[in-house]
C-alpha cells in the first residue's frame, strides 16, 4: 500500500499506472497504428484527401515527389525532439514508439491499399469511413497514453499548457493543415478534409471518455425536502447533500448531487421544475461513476 506523503509516493504511482496493463496496451497501440496506416492509404492518400497532421502534409508534398512515409518519419522525429523539451521524457516516450511504428506500417500498408478497389464510391462516403476508422484508431492511442508522434505532439502541448481537449486540438492544428491543402487541390478536398476532422475528433474524444449512459444534476432548491424525497423514489436514484454557500448572499444552503440514467434525465427534469419553479440546476455528462459500497445513498 502506498501512503501519499512524499512527492515519491506520487511517482511510485505514476510508475504503477503506466505499468498497468502495459502488454494490451502496447498490442493496443500497435493495431491502431495499423488501421490508421491502412485507413491513410486506402480512403487519403488514395482520393488525395489532406485530413489531418503531417499525414495531411505529406499527401500534400507527395504531389512534389517526396514519399509520404519518409516524409512523416523525419517531421516526426523533429516533432519528438520539441516534445523532449514541451513535455518532458515521460510524455515523449510514450510518443517513440508511434512514431516509429506508423510511418513503416504507412509503408507496409500502401500495396494492400492497391489491391483495395472501391471503385465509383462517391468522395464523401470515402472521406466519412476513413474518418471512422481514424478516429477510433486514434482514439485508442490516447486512451491508452500513447500517440503516433507528428502533429499529435502539438496537441498533446495544447492540451497541457491552454487545457483545450486533445479533440478540440485536432480542429485547431490540424484544421490549418487542411487549409493548407488549396495550396495544391480544390476546395472541394478541403471541406471534404474539414469533415474528416469533426468526425476524427468527436470519435477520439468518444473513445477516450466512453459514451455517456449518465446525468449528473446539481441542484439547489428552497424545497429541499420535497426534491430528496422524489429525487429518493426513482429506480437506481440517490441524492448527496453537500454544505454549500451562496457566492453573492453567503447564505448557507444545500447543494444536491444526483447521479441517474440518461433515459431518465427527462422525467428529474421536469419533476424537479414541476417541484420548485425557482429551482436552480446543472446538468452534466457522467461518463463514470465510481463508489464504494454503501455511499453516496446509492447514487
Amino acid at each position: 500500500m502506498i501512503f501519499f506523503h512524499k512527492k515519491k509516493d506520487f511517482n511510485e504511482l505514476l510508475n504503477e499506472i503506466n505499468k498497468k496493463n502495459l502488454f494490451q496496451r502496447y498490442c493496443t497501440l500497435i493495431f491502431s497504428c495499423f488501421i490508421t496506416a491502412l485507413a491513410f492509404n486506402v480512403f487519403f492518400l488514395k482520393y488525395k484527401i489532406v485530413c489531418f497532421g503531417v499525414s495531411g502534409l505529406s499527401i500534400i508534398m507527395n504531389e512534389f515527389g517526396i514519399n509520404p512515409s519518409l516524409f512523416i518519419f523525419i517531421v516526426s522525429v523533429i516533432l519528438l525532439i520539441i516534445s523532449y523539451f514541451a513535455l518532458g521524457w515521460e510524455k515523449t516516450k510514450n510518443s517513440i514508439i508511434g512514431s516509429l511504428l506508423f510511418p513503416i506500417f504507412v509503408t507496409i500498408t500502401e500495396p494492400i491499399s492497391k489491391l483495395i478497389d472501391l471503385g465509383n464510391t462517391e468522395l464523401i462516403v470515402v472521406a466519412i469511413f476513413g474518418a471512422i476508422i481514424s478516429g477510433i484508431g486514434y482514439g485508442l492511442i490516447y486512451k491508452n497514453g500513447f500517440t503516433t508522434g507528428g502533429t499529435d505532439i502539438i496537441n498533446q502541448i495544447l492540451n497541457k499548457y491552454f487545457k483545450i481537449s486533445i479533440g478540440n486540438a485536432i480542429l485547431l492544428v490540424d484544421g490549418l493543415v487542411v487549409l493548407s491543402a488549396k495550396l495544391v487541390f480544390s476546395w472541394e478536398i478541403v471541406m471534404y478534409g474539414y469533415i474528416v476532422l469533426y468526425i476524427i475528433s468527436t470519435l477520439s474524444d468518444k473513445v477516450i471518455l466512453g459514451i455517456s449512459q449518465s446525468k449528473a444534476f446539481y441542484i439547489v432548491t428552497e424545497k429541499e425536502a420535497e426534491v430528496k424525497k422524489f429525487l429518493l423514489s426513482l429506480i437506481d436514484g440517490g441524492v448527496t447533500i453537500i454544505n454549500a454557500k451562496g457566492g453573492y448572499s453567503n447564505h448557507k444552503q444545500q447543494l444536491f448531487l444526483c447521479v441517474i440514467p440518461t433515459k431518465k434525465y427527462f422525467i428529474v427534469k421536469e419533476g424537479l421544475q414541476a417541484i420548485d419553479k425557482n429551482i436552480f440546476f446543472l446538468v452534466t455528462d457522467s461518463y463514470e461513476v465510481s463508489k464504494r459500497k454503501g455511499e453516496l445513498d446509492g447514487s
